[in-house]
């Protein structure tokens, strides 16, 4: 069972993040199979764009995302791949279950995502900031 990640919600990923996420889920599936299949499970139903028609209010790689919860909790975390994640510095891997929920979601989405304890959590996206990207 993979995470409850947007049900229903149209995503859009680049090309070439779809790829790199896709061959990213297919090597983790040994070792996290229900967050690998979870990732692969959003690119199959991902709508692609090519990288100059992605919005700016896309969540993508490398995105800095500001969020609030019901409770009015707000976080800003970065996503990132999973040799780059580290919680304290906010980071956090695709391969989570909120990093799987966040790719391809748009500001104002409500994205949900199963914990680790099995809840259903969900919060909104307020504002996304693109990294700066290399040509």
């Amino acid at each position: 069972m993979h995470a409850a990640t947007q049900s229903r919600s149209t995503i859009l990923v680049s090309a070439a993040d779809r790829d790199r996420l896709s061959n990213l889920a297919r090597a983790f599936l040994d070792r996290v199979p229900d967050m690998a299949e979870g990732l692969l499970a959003e690119m199959d139903r991902a709508r692609v764009a090519t990288e100059a028609a992605m919005p700016a209010d896309v969540v993508r790689m490398g995105s800095t995302v500001t969020l609030h919860d019901a409770e009015g909790s707000i976080q800003t975390v970065t996503l990132v791949y999973p040799a780059e994640a580290d919680i304290a510095e906010k980071r956090i891997s695709v391969l989570t279950p909120l990093g799987t929920a966040l790719i391809g979601a748009r500001a104002g989405r409500t994205v949900s995502w199963r914990s680790r304890d099995s809840r259903v959590l969900s919060a909104t996206i307020d504002a996304v900031e693109q990294a700066r990207r290399m040509a």
